[in-house]
């Protein structure tokens, strides 16, 4: 959800994990989507672990039949076999926008949100097809109309989570310098949520800027932060907390020696950068944190990917959980929905907004 939606997805196509399966089915349930009305009312939970996951491999003759191609090239000894470039391009075109133009509005996103990640969305429906042993995205729209269940992991295929440290700079630079330290001035805690934070680069990056750029001129601030992902697999790796140094490069480079400490490839954060930080598995969709928060971070997930009316939904919900004076921040690219609350904007033309004082 988020930014909360690139990424890899919170599920892996070719093996979605059971927990993760129940928490999808568990938020249809919650109503957030739109599913046909005989989805089972009983849990997913109740099924045996055999059958809360789809099949990791099944052979098949070809998703790409009506082309008249072999469905892969070869095997690599894993009984998956090989997506040629061909056929990952088969798959991400015509076929599968089609796909996802007629399930988008059932699961309330919106198409356009997928724009730039679309291929990314499409070569992992086309390892579904061959986990499910499928051939083409036209017996994959019967199984959506026959299996209610698979509208959950459809929703999982379609979590698209591109993160890294102090992404959009600019945007971290201003609460550094004059947002967070007009709220530190009035109130020494400050409370933080990071609505879909994906691996965890985004809150960590708050906690550095913290102790790095706030602590110095605040020595009595404290911050109590809590980030929440919908994806299980993602929200592991945040707990864990080590990074590839690709995702460290937009760090200042003093602060990312001092909190990721040696020359690993893949370097962990040290622990005091994680005190006061709690990670939950939950999506944003079906439940909010209670507020209030003095920020909230909400990027690059709900105003990206979901339908208007669900993004304001998601709007209202935030905002009610702001403080007093307390900010909201959406990715650089990001608009808010129309006809949503009334917000203005407090860093130039930087997604940073606030409900107006006058209200």
């Amino acid at each position: 959800m988020v930014g909360s939606v690139a990424t890899v997805p919170c599920v892996q196509p070719t093996a979605a994990r059971a927990a993760d399966r129940v928490s999808a089915v568990s938020l249809f349930k919650g109503r957030f989507l739109q599913v046909p009305t005989q989805t089972p009312e009983r849990h997913a939970t109740s099924r045996p672990a055999s059958l809360a996951r789809p099949p990791a491999c099944l052979t098949f003759s070809g998703w790409a039949r009506q082309r008249g191609q072999e469905a892969y090239g070869g095997g690599d000894g894993d009984g998956v076999g090989e997506w040629t470039h061909e056929r990952e391009r088969a798959v991400k075109d015509d076929d599968c926008t089609e796909l996802l133009r007629w399930a988008a509005p059932r699961l309330r996103l919106r198409l356009e949100g997928f724009h730039r990640v679309r291929g990314q969305v499409c070569k992992r429906l086309g390892r579904r097809l061959h986990a499910l042993g499928l051939p083409h995205l036209a017996a994959y729209r019967e199984r959506l109309d026959s299996d209610p269940e698979e509208w959950a992991v459809l929703d999982a295929l379609c979590r698209v989570t591109i993160s890294r440290f102090y992404r959009d700079a600019r945007v971290f630079d201003a609460l550094r310098d004059e947002l967070l330290p007009a709220l530190l001035e009035s109130s020494p805690v400050l409370r933080v949520w990071s609505a879909g934070c994906a691996s965890g680069e985004e809150p960590y990056t708050v906690s550095i800027l913290f102790r790095l750029g706030l602590l110095p001129r605040f020595p009595r601030a404290r911050l109590e932060l809590v980030a929440t992902e919908a994806d299980g697999a993602l929200l592991a790796r945040a707990r864990k907390g080590c990074y590839p140094r690709g995702t460290l490069r937009e760090l200042p480079a003093d602060w990312r020696t001092e909190a990721f400490p040696g020359s690993d490839t893949e370097p962990c954060l040290t622990p005091e950068y994680r005190n006061g930080l709690i990670f939950l598995h939950e999506d944003l969709r079906a439940r909010m944190q209670e507020g209030p928060f003095q920020l909230v971070l909400c990027r690059n997930v709900a105003f990206t990917y979901f339908a208007p009316s669900l993004q304001r939904e998601v709007l209202a919900g935030l905002v009610a959980r702001l403080a007093p004076g307390g900010l909201l921040v959406i990715g650089t690219r990001e608009s808010l929905p129309e006809g949503g609350v009334d917000l203005e904007r407090v860093a130039g033309a930087l997604p940073v907004f606030r409900v107006p004082v006058s209200r």
